[in-house]
């Protein structure tokens, strides 16, 4: 018999494959799971009032990480500490299992997306914002430390509020086109509808058991969620949160595939999905002229014209597999980031076929990319995920016009019509403090700020009229700071809890050239 321990100590691999060997397999396991977790994390493990407890979801807590968390519990949740009433080695088992593959792929079709729904019975809509401020100013801030967004006045810098998300947000909120409703999704498949004016959450509703991110219709009417798992796109009505329609991701030849994002073509009013384990991209067709034929050899579309499909389906076939994209503003091109990170390419939407390569080595971020006039063409910058770079490339000739050597990896860029810099964060590495202002015209960097000294500093947003810059210190104690985009000094500093992505209404809703869409 195991003797019970109140204090947690990490045991070897070896001492746990004996365990095991020995023929207890994952049995305890299970029964521990049953009797701690299930209540929160469901009996499935597929989540509840906690998240999912599957690999895809656990996959960046390593090591022993998560039986950690499983000993010591979560600071700002509601998860609770188990190291009194589970010893070491069941803590250990326990989280291996954690981290084991479900043994069927979940089933989370349009039954189960509506059992999830809940619209919030206080919440009451309102004729006009019950604040005074600038609606087309407000900046959301997403604090992962403790899971809230804070709705800042751009013009003031005040919180008008502060409202609780679903766990592990993740792939940028998605504004209405009016700027009054904001959509924010959850790792684990949750879509929170908030509306800014009432300071109001409107509901939630469970998407996808996996997911990677949202996009909203140009019209406002449809909200897509990518999911890992199941392999589906999920449609969802803006209005209400139903269900639209479930799409199960196949290739031509029959392969299922996750989807490693979506993103809006609003003069194309399509959804265009990257796909993580088929070489191929997808058009989802949202508009009430959907198109018909005339687009290549390589267009289909899958449904009867006689009782169409409204969201019809076009796949189009790629040489290489591309998991994250970059769009033109006109929509008509997409840059896409091969999986090597050695290259990338540039797909041409209206003829479905490749037209360009791109010289693009180490790991482009392609999903931050911006633009800008430079010149007498537009130029696309992006920066690089495994070597301190950021790519320039003319988007007319696809050509690299100049790669700026920085200080490290970086993840996020940002800039503005009305400023004359591009900022750049150095993400990775030793030099994670440091965040670079080059300038738009001579694609030099003119200054490095430091506002933190060892600690991350990242991901930038401008108010809408371009004359600030918000920059996170993303750690648990960290804060917004508030530069003059002009002088770059810094004029206010917001204490926030692990801030990361900020979000101004205008900025997005307006795809400004200077943030990513």
């Amino acid at each position: 018999m195991i003797r019970r321990t109140s204090s947690f100590k990490t045991i070897s691999i070896g001492t746990l494959c004996s365990f095991l060997l020995a023929g207890t397999a994952w049995a305890d396991a299970v029964a521990d799971y049953k009797e701690h977790c299930a209540s929160c994390h469901g009996e499935d493990r597929l989540g509840g009032v906690g998240p999912a407890l599957i690999p895809e979801t656990l996959k960046r807590m390593r090591g022993p990480r998560v039986a950690s968390v499983i000993a010591e519990g979560r600071g700002a949740t509601q998860m609770p500490a188990f190291s009194r009433e589970l010893d070491a080695l069941q803590i250990e088992e326990l989280a291996g299992w954690l981290k084991s593959p479900l043994e069927t792929n979940p089933v989370w079709g349009e039954a189960e997306i509506m059992a999830s729904r809940t619209l919030d019975e206080d919440y009451a809509s309102v004729d006009a914002p019950i604040w005074s401020s600038d609606p087309m100013n407000i900046t959301l801030v997403v604090e992962t430390g403790d899971h809230h967004v804070s709705v800042l006045d751009g013009d003031t810098f005040e919180v008008l509020d502060r409202f609780e998300t679903p766990f592990a947000v993740h792939g940028g909120p998605k504004f209405s086109p009016d700027g009054r409703y904001v959509f924010i999704m959850s790792r684990d498949g949750w879509v929170q509808k908030y509306d800014i004016w009432a300071l109001k959450q409107v509901g939630r509703v469970r998407a996808g058991v996996n997911s990677r991110n949202i996009a909203m219709s140009g019209d406002g009417k449809w909200v897509a969620i990518a999911n890992y798992l199941p392999n589906s796109l999920t449609l969802l009505s803006t209005d209400d949160l139903s269900v639209a329609k479930v799409i199960d991701i196949k290739s031509k030849k029959g392969k299922p595939s996750r989807v490693s994002a979506v993103y809006q073509a609003p003069p194309r009013e399509s959804f265009v999905l990257a796909l993580k384990d088929v070489p191929e991209i997808w058009e989802v067709f949202y508009g009430d002229n959907p198109p018909q034929s005339g687009l290549g050899h390589d267009f289909r579309i899958e449904g009867q014209f006689k009782n169409p499909d409204p969201f019809p389906v076009r796949k189009i076939t790629t040489p290489d597999y591309l998991d994250d994209f970059f769009f033109d503003q006109s929509y008509e091109y997409v840059m896409g980031a091969s999986r090597d990170g050695k290259g990338g390419q540039v797909i041409d939407l209206v003829i479905g076929q490749k037209v360009a390569d791109l010289d693009l080595p180490g790991m482009p971020h392609l999903g931050s990319g911006i633009t800008w006039k430079h010149g007498d063409t537009t130029v696309m910058a992006t920066p690089h995920l495994t070597d301190g770079t950021v790519s320039v490339i003319d988007m007319e000739s696809w050509e690299t016009v100049k790669r700026i050597k920085t200080e490290g990896p970086g993840f996020f860029m940002r800039s503005h019509e009305n400023s004359p810099y591009v900022w750049a964060d150095v993400f990775f590495g030793p030099n994670k403090d440091a965040m670079h202002v080059i300038d738009k015209n001579t694609l030099e960097i003119v200054k490095t700020l430091r506002p933190a000294p060892g600690k991350t500093v990242a991901h930038v947003e401008f108010t809408k009229d371009g004359s600030h810059a918000l920059v996170s210190i993303w750690e648990d104690d960290g804060a917004v700071i508030v530069y003059d985009a002009q002088t770059l000094e810094e004029v206010r500093r917001l204490p926030m809890r692990k801030p990361s992505g900020k979000y101004n209404v205008w900025n997005k809703i307006t795809f400004s050239e200077g943030t990513s869409h």
